[in-house]
């Protein structure tokens, strides 16, 4: 406590620079924080467009499936039998909320004049919907009443305007089964679905039963089967629990029988994601460069301008390691107030911009509000690296404060 009384004073003797170099620490820690309030924010909103609209949180396939992804292979879907053991474990997983059983298939879209290819999508709507629950607001205009009935199709909005087709049209769909005999069925356009980036920008859903239909599949087998979390943090344990159970079934070659995938592993976007986590440790890395320079360079003033003072102490039988200490805790009271002050201001500017209700655009979604929220985890992250850097900065003139010869320091003017 006397060393700390000691250093105080010795911080207040000097209170421009002391000053100076606190605002300095502040500011860092104010510039990190509300850069990683906000970004963190708009990641999360981000992801949450892509795994509430198209992806869900997790993903399960037959093993070999996802290498495969892009020829959307039937071959591939996973049986009755697998299907009906994964089931059985997510019913038992409080982690899940919903999942949605997917028959994913490649077509031929007609509008009777023109003819493109389509990836469809079918699903039972009730299980699609609780799954991706922001799936229904992708719909351009009117909302249907069901996301999906029987005899009706959802198509993207590229197909769309490329065929110049609208809602309540007929078209033909057009699909080779696995055994190579084409199936042609007629629909009518119910909805156009906003683009997105990636392969999702190209999907269009149908009913389940109507995919089977123009499959010819007789029995329960799927695609995938996508999984919505009752939180974004549980991914890896849920994952981990997947993995643990049917991730352990072999099939007949004894090789696992199951792949489950989060997200980011099947989506474009990841990546986007990937790059806001890059930019924050640049930020990060910053404030410790701002923080080790600042605070480094009040030290070594310090230590040059009380010479005579330390080489006194010296004399008097303080102890090289109380000198040192002396600065270190000066280094320390610089880190923690600059810390707590950036915290505080932190605070007050992100309750602004949640007033404020600062408002963008994804892709089609208009309307988006910016909700930065400042965690625990955070600001103590923030905190705990400022006031170790600030330590840092002081060992070197500390160090070299304690090993000054008490005559010699004391011969300086």
């Amino acid at each position: 406590m006397k060393i700390l009384r000691i250093a105080s004073r010795n911080l207040l003797r000097y209170q421009r620079r002391t000053l100076l170099t606190t605002l300095l620490i502040t500011l860092g820690v104010v510039a990190m924080l509300l850069f990683v309030s906000t970004s963190g924010s708009f990641k999360a909103m981000m992801v949450g467009q892509i795994t509430d609209s198209m992806m869900g949180h997790l993903q399960i396939h037959k093993k070999g499936y996802v290498s495969s992804i892009d020829s959307l292979p039937l071959t591939l879907n996973m049986k009755p039998q697998m299907v009906e053991k994964a089931e059985e474990q997510l019913a038992e997983m409080p982690q899940v909320e919903a999942w949605s059983p997917r028959i994913k298939l490649g077509a031929m879209f007609s509008n009777f004049s023109e003819t493109t290819s389509i990836r469809l999508n079918g699903v039972i709507p009730e299980k699609e919907v609780a799954t991706c629950p922001e799936l229904a607001q992708r719909i351009i205009g009117e909302k249907p009443a069901n996301l999906i009935e029987r005899g009706k199709l959802l198509i993207p909005e590229l197909i769309a305007k490329g065929l110049k087709v609208k809602v309540g049209d007929p078209v033909v769909l057009v699909a080779t089964n696995r055994d190579g005999s084409v199936n042609g069925i007629n629909f009518i356009v119910s909805g156009v679905l906003e683009g997105l980036s990636g392969p999702g920008g190209r999907d269009g859903y149908i009913h389940i039963d109507d995919a089977r239909d123009l499959l010819r599949i007789d029995d329960n087998e799927i695609s995938e089967i996508a999984i919505r979390l009752r939180s974004a943090e549980l991914e890896k344990p849920a994952q981990k629990a997947l993995q643990a159970g049917i991730g352990q079934i072999l099939n007949q070659q004894d090789k696992p029988a199951f792949e489950i995938h989060s997200w980011d592993k099947l989506s474009p976007f990841a990546n986007i994601a990937k790059m806001i986590d890059l930019m924050t440790l640049f930020i990060k890395i910053m404030l410790v460069a701002i923080v080790l320079i600042s605070v480094m360079n009040v030290m070594i003033m310090a230590v040059y301008e009380r010479v005579r003072e330390i080489g006194t102490l010296a004399a008097m039988g303080t102890q090289p390691r109380t000198i040192l200490s002396l600065f270190l805790t000066e280094g320390l009271l610089l880190g923690v107030v600059g810390a707590i002050l950036g915290i505080v201001i932190s605070l007050l500017i992100i309750f602004g911009l949640q007033q404020a209700e600062i408002s963008f655009a994804f892709g089609r979604q208009t309307g988006l509000v910016l909700h930065p929220v400042l965690t625990l985890g955070d600001a103590l992250f923030a905190s705990g690296t400022v006031i170790i850097a600030a330590v840092l900065a002081s060992l070197q003139p500390a160090w070299k404060a304690s090993k000054l010869n008490p005559v010699e320091a004391l011969r300086q003017v």
